[in-house]
């Protein structure tokens, strides 16, 4: 004998249903007979009404809104591929040795990328290499600051954070993003490297770097150029060689990164690794 479909469960009685009367409806007609419906949150659009789209069930939609706002905007300044620059937000151009060394660095070769690499937009073909940083102080300041010198346009992926940051001043400010989400903060760096170059830095530099390294050592992000600026420094914090000892990494993924010490040799190791094969190519194509 077959069974009888399920009855729906009983809509759950909510509060004001149990203990508050429905409002009378007032008669037809009259001027603000409907007031109180049209002042119903319910009655708002969808897409203006912001307790709504802030509320849970739309995270998945803000999601979606911060990828699909950056691309945008990306795609109507040509920016086909980028060379990705991370670093400490503490250094400054008039700080200890060291940052003052780092920071001059980075803007020099954020110079250098710009004006050879195809950030400035050719008739041929989109921009290629436009510098890209998280948009702060320090070294991600620097880089967007070398581009500027090449009067080139500079990409800032800034991240909401509790103490609040600000752009840099150097970031050109259609290219000037902000993001509530650090998922979708890394996927837009990821998503159009064509080489990374990470100078000294702390927490967010390491988990950056660590980041795009175990995309390529997964093969979840397609092989390119991978610079740690001065080994000095990534020697006195990072023991590859002791991961290698103890199983964890293999041999092999010591090849996916180098180390360069100048501006000059970061530019050349990222062309040898191919960064500008594509652009080239499109240059000289009649």
């Amino acid at each position: 004998m077959a069974s009888k479909p399920a009855k729906p469960k009983p809509r759950p009685k909510t509060k004001a249903s149990r203990s508050a009367p429905l409002p009378v409806a007032p008669l037809a007609g009259g001027k603000g007979a409907n007031t109180q419906q049209m002042k119903s949150p319910s009655f708002r659009l969808a897409a203006l009404d912001e307790d709504f789209l802030l509320g849970d069930s739309m995270r998945g939609v803000r999601f979606l809104l911060e990828y699909a706002k950056v691309e945008e905007e990306l795609d109507r300044w040509g920016v086909r591929s980028t060379i990705v620059v991370f670093g400490s937000a503490r250094f400054s151009p008039s700080g200890p040795p060291d940052h003052r060394r780092w920071y001059n660095d980075a803007r020099s070769f954020a110079r250098i990328a710009s004006e050879k690499g195809g950030a400035l937009l050719s008739e041929r073909s989109p921009r290629d290499n436009v510098i890209a940083t998280g948009g702060g102080p320090g070294i991600m300041e620097a880089a967007n600051r070398g581009a500027a010198d090449a009067g080139a346009p500079s990409i800032g992926y800034n991240i909401i954070l509790p103490m609040e940051q600000e752009p840099n001043a150097y970031q050109t400010p259609d290219l000037t993003f902000r993001f509530h989400y650090f998922a979708m903060r890394k996927m837009h760096f990821a998503m159009r490297a064509n080489a990374l170059v990470v100078f000294p830095g702390g927490m967010g530099t390491l988990d950056e770097l660590f980041e795009l390294l175990a995309l390529r050592q997964t093969g979840k992000a397609p092989p390119l150029p991978i610079v740690l600026y001065d080994k000095s420094f990534w020697n006195d914090i990072l023991d590859f060689g002791a991961m290698v000892k103890h199983g964890v990494i293999s041999s092999p993924d010591l090849e996916m990164f180098s180390y360069a010490e100048t501006p000059e040799e970061t530019w050349d190791i990222l062309v040898e690794g191919g960064v500008l094969t594509r652009w080239l190519q499109e240059q000289h194509t009649t």
